[in-house]
């Protein structure tokens, strides 16, 4: 069997990643151990992990945020999560997207010689530093399983080896099958994350977008641990407001599927709700380059903006809308290739095709 180590930082990455983890763990060919690190340990979230916890690595403190704090927490992970692959002694590790754990994941695993796979590498996004981090795991990655198409051919465009890229649609969309709308879903969902811009300028953006969805039932959730994060959460503090925290996953779909709108700058808004044709404002940047599919109305951070991008939004039929991100097997197909793939035409030592 092989023994695939399989890492997990946020909620919603874990949401993600767990059709992953079922069809590694009914595969008679896969032993998989998960590594559970990131926000999950200074957060509720972890509470809500169904899979054995093969090891905890701490990356982030509580009440330290930043981007000194994040280089900080990156040097733990790398350092923890050596260790833990000392202990485990994985074939393949498996990182999904661009945060600082997965960066700090693949660092450790190429430089101790091991194999990594990548899902949902070659594609695009700001974000803080997620783009350049998203494509540095892949040029540290020995085997991709891309969301898209053009995910594939940029990473085959990258100089990654066409045979070791493959594209098995986006695991976010897996669990979408059967989703049933929450019959006490809101109109809107706001879901806005900091850009790594000052707090001051954090909390004014975030100020707009609550002024100009104020006259719809919303609810609110609160933000990720990214610099800024503290300028948001005076915002919503600021309207009195009591943020969503924690949702299990199953929870927060139902009541995507049932809302009127996803509202702010989550990549849930450009492919869980695209799947399940709930259109989305995608407000500022942080999702620049990111496909988007016609579900999606773009606009800046401004009140006037956001309550002009609304209107639309609400407006908008998307039954016979589409998306780029795969059938919702891409568990199977993911576990079905770590499983059957020869180890030695993947070997540890990278070369550029270019």
């Amino acid at each position: 069997m092989r023994r695939v180590a399989l890492i997990t930082g946020t909620r919603a990455e874990y949401g993600i990643l767990k059709c992953v983890l079922d069809a590694a763990g009914a595969h008679p060919k896969l032993e998989p151990k998960l590594i559970v690190t990131g926000t999950h340990l200074i957060t509720q979230s972890a509470r809500d992990i169904t899979h054995p916890i093969a090891a905890r690595v701490r990356m982030q403190r509580r009440h330290q945020a930043g981007y000194d704090a994040d280089a900080q927490a990156l040097a733990r992970g790398v350092a923890g999560l050596g260790k833990a692959y000392t202990v485990l002694r994985p074939d393949i590790v498996v990182v999904l997207g661009d945060r600082i754990e997965m960066l700090a994941a693949a660092t450790a695993a190429a430089v101790s010689g091991r194999r990594i796979a990548h899902i949902h590498g070659g594609d695009r996004a700001e974000g803080v530093a997620d783009e350049a981090m998203r494509h540095a795991v892949s040029k540290l990655s020995h085997l991709h399983f891309a969301a898209t198409a053009q995910s594939r051919r940029r990473l085959i465009r990258m100089g990654e080896d066409p045979g070791t890229v493959f594209n098995v649609g986006s695991p976010a969309i897996d669990a979408l099958r059967g989703v049933a709308p929450a019959p006490d879903a809101p109109t809107l969902l706001i879901m806005q994350h900091p850009v790594g811009a000052e707090d001051d300028q954090e909390r004014a953006w975030m100020d707009a977008t609550l002024r100009a969805t104020k006259t719809h039932d919303r609810l609110v959730f609160a933000p990720n641990h990214d610099p800024g994060s503290a300028g948001i959460r005076q915002a919503i503090a600021d309207h009195g407001i009591t943020p969503v925290e924690h949702l299990p996953r199953e929870r927060f779909l139902a009541l995507l599927a049932g809302a009127c709108a996803i509202v702010g700058n989550s990549s849930a808004g450009l492919i869980e709700a695209a799947a399940l044709r709930t259109p989305c404002v995608n407000i500022g940047h942080r999702q620049g380059g990111r496909e988007a599919p016609g579900s999606v109305t773009a606009c800046a951070y401004s009140q006037r903006a956001v309550r002009a991008a609304c209107n639309t939004a609400l407006a908008m039929e998307t039954r016979r809308l589409r998306h780029p991100y795969g059938r919702g097997d891409a568990g199977q197909r993911i576990a079905n290739l770590l499983a059957d793939l020869p180890l030695d035409t993947w070997p540890t030592r990278k070369r550029n095709t270019y």
